[in-house]
């Protein structure tokens, strides 16, 4: 199911109104509203715990509030909030490299056992070979792939080259395959 984009369906007021003065409360509400799983399922693709997804994407709609008048154009307002996510899911590895060694209990990802088990354990597998990748092969997989961006959408979130896009998404879907497939034998 798509999404329709923030703003596509008001009147014309609201999107007038966050152009002049950045995006507006509004907006952002509606961002939140229709995005919020979207962002979360992006974290959890990039971090282990339910917690820390929650607390990564609640702290990128945070900080994108506080930063809302400097959005110029409302239409970026979901891209900036990806990009938040992934930068602050990246902080949150790196103080847990720090201070903790990797843990080996995944959070459950589904409501009971019975509701597609074997779904659950191609998820846990799928999650587990991405986190095997380099960091940057499973960040341009992740935004390609599970968030539905196009190649030059990665690349201005990653601050990358849209050539270094196709070659890490290349590399880490031949590896991703190569993981897949030993997990399999």
């Amino acid at each position: 199911m798509t999404a329709v984009a923030p703003g596509a369906a008001d009147s014309g007021a609201g999107t007038a109104a966050g152009s002049a003065a950045g995006t507006s409360e509004d907006l952002l509400t509606e961002t939140y509203q229709a995005h919020y799983r979207s962002l979360l399922r992006l974290a959890a693709l990039l971090l282990d715990d339910l917690s820390s997804c929650e607390d990564v994407v609640q702290e990128a709609f945070i900080r994108v509030h506080a930063a809302r008048r400097r959005v110029r154009e409302p239409e970026k307002t979901l891209a900036y909030l990806r990009q938040t996510v992934v930068n602050l899911s990246r902080s949150t590895l790196r103080r847990r490299i720090l201070g903790l060694r990797l843990l080996q209990k995944p959070m459950p990802d589904m409501a009971s056992a019975e509701e597609g088990a074997y779904d659950a354990l191609e998820r846990d597998q799928l999650k587990a070979a991405l986190r095997g990748l380099q960091r940057r092969q499973r960040e341009v997989l992740v935004l390609r792939y599970f968030v539905d961006m196009t190649e030059a959408q990665v690349a201005e979130a990653l601050g990358i080259s849209l050539g270094s896009v196709k070659a890490y998404g290349s590399r880490g879907l031949a590896a991703l395959r190569v993981q897949m497939e030993a997990g399999h034998g």
